[in-house]
């Protein structure tokens, strides 16, 4: 009786499944569902120095925390003294300033480079679309306009900034604008003439921000995404305090205010941003620094964490990543924690797209260094994750298809 009213269930169970599809897809759909809510898995780029052992732009796995290698050859490109990087929002193309005062392959060339490179998402191999002069010597960063459309650069060495086409295919044309900046502040060793050291577009797409470490301002041009030219704004930079070295900058979440971390000094300055003029007005201006720390140091990076919330900054010579807690009303900046980077000259950092990691590269040990952030209240926790990587100096991130 047992065994008739088993096969009976059973029975009734295969024709009511036909009759009602929701219910015999219920379990593929909820293997569905928890394939889904898989973490995601990034492409790392990492541009390097190739003046020691490095060969070019490497690339690796970012998956919950933890860094691997995609294969047995982590060499995604080889190139010479790709240190910057940018993406495109597509994922298609990868862009790298050459740092270097002479043309790669042509010494005669008094300018580093600009390539561009398709990005192969399986094998994360990339491949060279072309290379351009990028108008100056040791080009030092890249970035991409608001439409995708114009590449920036900021060659360090001469102290200019450029804007290239982006063409049909992913490749540079030949420049749409350039300017060669002019003058010097008080430091005599770093700052006897300019030296542009970040080019980037407002949230608004309408102006450039360029800051220059040897003129101690923040430079901003009107941009016209239509043809890619740059003309200055009026009033057409904002100064900082003599010897401070602009490096890099980044906007708060609204557009309305600029975090600019200064090198030399070893300070982030904050400044009121004025979206329909273009305008700057500083607020203050705090270390970078522990309070009491007297050795040596240059600030490196700046990154705004995901929730906007915290700003983070690196510290080459104190060795830390310092991060502060920005104030909503004011605007200001609190330190809450200077943590060491477990390595040497901690040039370069990014946040993952989750906001729940930070990688330190540390360019003269050679390694990455992967920390937790608390979203309670943006302190890092180092995971136990390190990479070896030769000369790390600039990291993006990639999803993997």
């Amino acid at each position: 009786m047992q065994t008739l009213l088993a096969h009976c269930f059973v029975t009734l169970f295969v024709l009511f499944s036909l009759t009602c599809p929701a219910l015999a897809r219920s379990e593929p759909e909820a293997h569905k569902h928890r394939r889904r809510q898989q973490p995601a898995s990034y492409l790392l780029y990492v541009g390097t120095y190739t003046s020691r052992d490095s060969k070019g732009i490497y690339v690796y796995r970012f998956r919950s925390g933890r860094l691997s290698q995609l294969g047995p050859d982590p060499l995604a490109v080889q190139a010479e003294s790709p240190s910057f990087l940018a993406v495109d929002p597509t994922r298609h193309f990868l862009y790298a300033v050459n740092e270097t005062d002479t043309y790669p392959g042509q010494p005669e060339q008094k300018s580093g480079g600009v390539s561009a490179f398709s990005i192969d998402r399986r094998s994360g191999r990339l491949k060279l679309l072309n290379m351009v002069l990028s108008g100056g010597a040791g080009p030092c960063f890249v970035s991409l306009d608001r439409t995708d459309k114009y590449v920036l650069v900021a060659n360090y060495g001469s102290g200019s900034v450029a804007v290239f086409p982006v063409e049909p295919g992913g490749m540079l044309g030949k420049a749409s604008a350039f300017i060669q900046n002019t003058g010097h502040s008080e430091n005599v060793q770093r700052q006897e003439g300019p030296h542009a050291h970040d080019v980037a577009l407002s949230p608004d797409n309408r102006f450039a921000l360029a800051a220059d470490l040897g003129l101690d301002k923040l430079l901003v041009y009107h941009f016209d995404p239509s043809n890619g030219s740059l003309t200055p704004n009026d009033p057409p930079s904002a100064g900082v305090m003599p010897g401070l070295g602009p490096r890099h900058f980044v906007f708060d979440t609204t557009g309305s205010f600029v975090y600019l971390l200064n090198e030399i000094k070893s300070s982030v300055t904050v400044f009121a941003y004025d979206q329909s003029a273009g305008s700057l007005h500083e607020l203050s201006t705090v270390p970078a620094v522990p309070q009491g720390y007297a050795g040596e140091n240059s600030a490196a990076e700046i990154a705004l964490g995901r929730s906007g919330r915290f700003l983070y900054a690196s510290n080459r010579g104190e060795d830390s990543i310092a991060v502060f807690a920005i104030d909503p009303r004011q605007h200001s900046l609190k330190p809450v924690q200077h943590i060491p980077t477990l390595g040497k000259t901690p040039r370069n950092f990014a946040i993952d797209p989750s906001g729940r990691y930070l990688l330190a590269a540390n360019q003269d040990s050679g390694n990455i260094v992967v920390f937790e952030i608390s979203p309670r209240d943006g302190t890092l926790r180092a995971t136990g994750q390190v990479l070896e990587v030769p000369s790390p100096v600039c990291l993006v991130f990639v999803p993997e298809r």
